[in-house]
């Protein structure tokens, strides 16, 4: 079950009691999905004792665990957590009918679920198993070398974040309006995210449907060739007129906001302008949800960009740094794999607690992850 779950829909979402959360219920989150469940399908979870995003499940498969250990990162997108008191609303839930025994254990992020239990793809058996981590957490711990960082990563979707004072306390409740998000980060602390669903789809839309009309008036071209053509135009046109509100799929905090075009003039109807205008409008959509501004009052000092479509597009990279006044340094993908295992290895004491253990160990071959100072951590 993933963010793209649509069983949950906005109608059945309003019949779910309000969390205490500073989180909104959305389709995908855990909760959401048992109570659909629930209604439709209830005798479907009286043969499970316990649920998990499937991360945490590969922790406790690895590990031979027979419950579920769930970090904050996890628990804020899994719906009725009180990342304040570090408690599922427990009550909230019962008197609601919700089958309480399913909800995991709460760990704090970056601590160990166990050992493995057996030699697994060459990880020795009795290697350290960390609770399993956000995936936009460890991209943003992969690459947020200060924090004066705020990193941009613009793939399929794009996001913008930052982070919080080590004191900040998010809202008691959700703030369903807002186009800011406060993800937890690591230490109890916060990120501030902008997260647009709109970002390299919404180009890639273009390309495809350029490329269809295309083949309706009897050419044909590989998308891949209109992309280059496409940057190449763009390019040789450095400034438009034409205005290009992006977004195709909406967005969570405005789901009925839907793109458009606007100040059309018979001179700006060039595939230079409207790849000019339409990447300005990608960036320029983020900026509206978290302003340059806000950048700075926060204390930023320096955009870290990562993503494929910023590692391809001379343009989009063009228009972030004409809407960020800010040093911009790209990277060539924030690597989830990698924050996690940097964030295990920075959070646990580094020594014996992550190396198998005497009575335990096999034989040690080359682990495909390798931890700091060549120790194997998953």
């Amino acid at each position: 079950i993933t963010w793209q779950d649509g069983r949950c829909d906005s109608a059945f979402l309003s019949t779910l009691p309000p969390p205490q959360s500073h989180v909104s219920v959305a389709t995908g989150f855990g909760c959401a999905t048992i109570f659909w469940f629930l209604k439709h399908r209830p005798d479907f979870l009286d043969s499970f004792s316990v649920a998990g995003t499937v991360q945490d499940y590969v922790v406790s498969m690895l590990c031979g665990l027979d419950v579920c250990v769930m970090t904050p990162q996890n628990a804020a997108s899994w719906g009725f957590y009180d990342s304040r008191t570090d408690r599922w609303n427990r009550d909230i839930l019962q008197e609601a009918g919700f089958p309480v025994r399913l909800l995991p254990r709460l760990r704090p992020s970056g601590t160990l679920a166990g050992r493995t239990r057996s030699q697994w793809n060459g990880v020795p058996m009795g290697t350290a198993v960390g609770v399993a981590l956000g995936d936009f957490q460890c991209s943003v711990y992969s690459c947020m070398n200060q924090r004066t960082d705020a990193v941009l990563n613009i793939g399929t979707s794009a996001q913008l974040t930052y982070a919080m004072p080590s004191d900040f306390t998010p809202p008691p409740s959700p703030q369903p309006d807002s186009a800011l998000s406060f993800f937890p980060y690591f230490d109890s602390s916060y990120l501030a995210v902008a997260a647009s669903l709109n970002g390299g789809n919404v180009l890639a839309t273009f390309v495809e449907t350029l490329a269809a009309w295309t083949k309706e008036l009897g050419a044909e071209l590989s998308s891949s060739s209109f992309y280059e053509k496409l940057i190449g135009c763009a390019l040789n046109q450095e400034t438009t007129d034409l205005r290009v509100s992006p977004t195709l799929l909406g967005e969570r905090h405005a789901p009925f906001h839907l793109g458009q075009v606007t100040n059309i003039s018979a001179s700006n109807l060039s595939l230079g302008h409207v790849t000019r205008a339409l990447c300005r409008g990608v960036v320029e959509n983020l900026t509206s949800m978290m302003p340059a501004e806000s950048l700075r009052r926060a204390g930023v000092r320096k955009l870290i960009g990562s993503g494929a479509a910023l590692a391809r597009n001379q343009v989009l990279r063009q228009e972030v740094e004409r809407a960020f006044p800010l040093p911009v340094v790209y990277r060539q993908n924030a690597d989830s794999a990698l924050g996690a295992a940097m964030a295990i290895c920075d959070h646990l004491q580094i020594g014996d607690d992550l190396l198998p253990q005497k009575d335990e160990a096999e034989p040690k071959p080359q682990g495909p992850t390798a931890g700091r100072d060549g120790m194997d951590v998953i």
